[in-house]
Order: structure tokens, then C-alpha cells, then sequence
């Protein structure tokens, strides 16, 4: 019976993953669960699952949380420092699921512990990709892509030598502004980018891949995770968002993973690896589909993607500095204190401020570092958007 620990069990990779295990519960037994402020959802599942320990990581949802659990046997814990202590509990398999920065420090801790880590959390390697796989390599540990793009790029190269590998093609929806006129996106309101054509995801992510920031993300943690070069990495708009990665060869030929927009694929196989087994997901009619529709990605349109290049050519923490600043600049648009077309700007700036000031460089990639440069752009960012809203 193999230990599993979800983090981040609330949200929608959460919720897909909770569904695949409830299928097969003779075969796993959970140590850990954690989630938000829907504490209520959080101790339905944790009874469910039968978990030692179900952490909410606000300390003020606790006594909210152990009401819901009262009598269940279940462990009860609150806050950040919680979720780590539940992260290094020996497990086997951990999802690492939570939103933003929050979930390197539990991962590093269950990578600590030699468990494999399902990584939904791309911020992790985008702020401290060295650090996050150079622990687990120390640690014998094994990290497993779940982002349905690095899913299809992993299952793309099984068996294949990574030298003869040209470039590799992450896919992207365009989100709900893709056919906007450009004019009027500096008028999209918070309701409007929550919406998007394909994918049923949290408000914060859908918000991302309509600012195409998902997707920068995406482009700076293959280089991470994989090792390609910048150069290597190319974005196309696929409005189906069922191919969901190309690999392209020295030979001229494309490997491409092609299937339903439904996130239990690329979690499926993160938990059943190396096996691959029968999942509940749509089989594609390719008749009826009847074509798949490319086009180029617009800057213009999504300036995010030339920040991760940029991005990549700094390296040291400029990961770190480009996602702290991305998370502020969009509270202060969910807040409605900027406008859509202002988040990346406000990026921008951060970035261009940090650089200046040296505070992007590092000699040696360590959890400090990272906070401390996820701290400094935060609060930069947080005083540009104010300076933006005073003056709109």
C-alpha cells in the first residue's frame, strides 16, 4: 500500500487527484492533506481518505477545521509551518499542488524524504529550479511533471536520447482574451479573465491564461526540468488545447501528446509511473474533431512571454523576483486596482529594478535567497501597482 500526501487537496488538480485515488482506495493509504479556507471540503475529503493529518493553512480556520473533523480521528493542523512538519512525514508519492511560492518549502521537505514529488507547482521550479532538483537528486528522490504541457514533453521523450532533441513546442489556449481586439483589453475586468474556453481551473490560474503569465511560467520550467535551451522552447496558440506538447527531433520529426483537455491524464500518470493504466477521460473522435488550428503567439498581446526569455538570460533569482511580482501585480487586478494590461509592467519594472540593483544575482541557490528576493520584489510590486492605481 503506498503512502500519499496531497497538498494543495482542495484546489482543482486536488480535487482530480482525491477523485482517482477514491477509485482504487485499497491501494493507497494517505498521510497528509492540506488546503485553503474551504476547510469544510478539506475535512469531507480527509474522512474520505481515512488521512493521519489534514492541515488549512490559515492559522484562523482551525477551530473551524477540527469542528468538521471532531470525532473523526483525524489529525488536525494549522499554517504554514504545519504543512511542512506534514510534508516531512514519510510518504511515497506527494502531490505538490498548493498555488505560488508556497509550495517549494513543502516540497523540498518531501523531497527531503525521498518520496516522488508530482509537481503541479510550477513556481517551484521557476523560483529555485536548481534547488529544488538538486535536492532531489541528493536525496535519490524522483520528480514527475504535472502540468499537462511537461507531461506530454516527459511522455514525448521516454526512450529517446535527449541530444537529439531540437526544440520542444508548449502549447498554450490563448485564455478568454485570445480573439479580443487589443484596444480593449486594458478594460477586462476580474470577471471576465476568470472565464476561460476550455479548462475548468481556480480563479488565480484561469486569470494567468488570459495574461499568458501560466504559460511564461511554463516556458522558464522546461528549461528547468528539462535542461533545454532558451532557444529550444517555442509557444504556439492552440485553441483546441488537446495537443498538449510537441518534441521535435534532429530527424524532422514531431512527437506529439495529443488528449482531452481533462488534468487527471497528466496526473494519472504521475501516479501510476512508470505503469500506465486506465484512466476516466474522454477518447477523442478525431472525425469529429476534424482539424487543430495553430497560430503564432502575439507579444503585443502577451508581453509575459518575452519577460521569461528575459527571464531565462538573468537566471540566478530572477525567477524567484518574476513570480513574487506576477502573484502581487495580480491581487492588486483581482483587487481592481490596475488594469489587466498593467500586471505586466509592473513585472517588468520589478525585474528591470532588481537587475539594477544587483539583487538578482546569487552565488549559491539556498531557500533563503529565494525568499528573500520573493520578499523584495513583492514589496516592489506592491508599490508600483499602488503608483499605478494613484495615477489611473
Amino acid at each position: 500500500m503506498r503512502r500519499v500526501s496531497i497538498f494543495g487537496a482542495t484546489g482543482s488538480i486536488g480535487e482530480n487527484t482525491v477523485d482517482l485515488i477514491e477509485r482504487a482506495p485499497e491501494e493507497y493509504r494517505i498521510v497528509a492533506l492540506s488546503g485553503g479556507r474551504n476547510v469544510k471540503r478539506l475535512a469531507e475529503q480527509a474522512i474520505s481518505l481515512g488521512a493521519e493529518v489534514a492541515v488549512t493553512c490559515f492559522p484562523e480556520k482551525k477551530e473551524e477545521l477540527a469542528g468538521h473533523l471532531s470525532g473523526s480521528g483525524v489529525e488536525v493542523a494549522a499554517g504554514p509551518e504545519a504543512i511542512e512538519e506534514a510534508a516531512s512525514r514519510p510518504a511515497d508519492w506527494v502531490m505538490s499542488a498548493i498555488v505560488g511560492a508556497a509550495g517549494l518549502p513543502p516540497g523540498l521537505r518531501a523531497l527531503e524524504q525521498g518520496a516522488t514529488l508530482a509537481l503541479a507547482n510550477k513556481e517551484s521550479l521557476v523560483c529555485a529550479g536548481q534547488l529544488l532538483m538538486g535536492t532531489a537528486k541528493a536525496h535519490g528522490a524522483e520528480v514527475l511533471p504535472v502540468d499537462s504541457e511537461h507531461s506530454a514533453v516527459a511522455q514525448a521523450l521516454v526512450g529517446e536520447d535527449l541530444s537529439a532533441v531540437e526544440r520542444v513546442i508548449l502549447t498554450a489556449s490563448g485564455g478568454a482574451f485570445r480573439d479580443w481586439p487589443l484596444e480593449d483589453l486594458a478594460r477586462a475586468t476580474p470577471e471576465q479573465a476568470s472565464s476561460h474556453p476550455n479548462w475548468d481551473m481556480g480563479q488565480r490560474i484561469t486569470v494567468d491564461s488570459a495574461s499568458m503569465f501560466n504559460k511564461s511560467l511554463e516556458v522558464i520550467e522546461t528549461r528547468e526540468f528539462f535542461g533545454f535551451e532558451p532557444r529550444q522552447i517555442e509557444v504556439v496558440v492552440h485553441p483546441q488545447s488537446m495537443i498538449h506538447a510537441l518534441v521535435g527531433f534532429n530527424d524532422g520529426a514531431l512527437m506529439a501528446h495529443v488528449g482531452p483537455p481533462d488534468m487527471r491524464h497528466a496526473i494519472g500518470y504521475a501516479l501510476h509511473h512508470p505503469e500506465r493504466r486506465s484512466l476516466p477521460v474522454e477518447r477523442l473522435d478525431l472525425v469529429k474533431i476534424g482539424r487543430f488550428d495553430f497560430r503564432e503567439p502575439c507579444e503585443a498581446r502577451w508581453p509575459a512571454l518575452r519577460l521569461a526569455r528575459h527571464v531565462m538570460e538573468i537566471r540566478g533569482l530572477a525567477g524567484a523576483a518574476f513570480n513574487a511580482a506576477k502573484e502581487q501585480a495580480l491581487d492588486a487586478f483581482l483587487a481592481r486596482e490596475i488594469r489587466f494590461t498593467d500586471m505586466a509592467s509592473v513585472v517588468e519594472a520589478v525585474l528591470e529594478a532588481m537587475e539594477r540593483d544587483g539583487a538578482l544575482k546569487c552565488d549559491r541557490m539556498c531557500l533563503d535567497a529565494v525568499t528573500e528576493a520573493n520578499h523584495v520584489a513583492r514589496k516592489r510590486a506592491s508599490e508600483l501597482a499602488a503608483h499605478v492605481a494613484m495615477n489611473a
